[in-house]
């Protein structure tokens, strides 16, 4: 089973995106700030990241350029879910080696799609 890392403060979107992946049929690993989403990620290795962008300590851009820098290879692929929505965000997100995005609030009917299309492509 592969296994996601989620890092998302607010429990409530927390609680959404990991029963969409069970329901999906992915494991899920959780870190609830971006400190703990670097070092979860680092430490266990999940097969792809969902990362809130922003957090309560180190914003999402910087979780993924901290992942990104201290990674082996291959990379791990990262999706942004972000309620973030002003011109040059997508493009922000991605230069800061995130392989997706998607906007929030999260459709739970399109999500997993929009996930598989984005590890299809990474």
């Amino acid at each position: 089973m592969k296994t996601a890392l989620v890092i998302e403060d607010n429990e409530n979107n927390l609680e959404l995106i990991t029963f969409i992946l069970h329901a999906g049929g992915y494991g899920t690993r959780c870190a609830m700030t971006g400190l703990e989403g670097v070092a979860e990620a680092l430490r266990e290795r999940p097969d792809f990241i969902l990362l809130d962008i922003q957090l309560p300590d180190i914003d999402g851009i910087e979780v993924a350029r901290r992942i990104r820098a201290a990674e082996g290879w291959p990379p791990i692929p990262m999706i942004a879910i972000t309620s973030f929505a002003m011109a040059g965000d997508r493009e922000r997100v991605l230069a800061a080696g995130c392989n997706g995005y998607i906007e929030k609030p999260i459709d739970p009917l399109r999500v997993m799609k929009q996930i598989e299309d984005v590890l299809a492509r990474a």
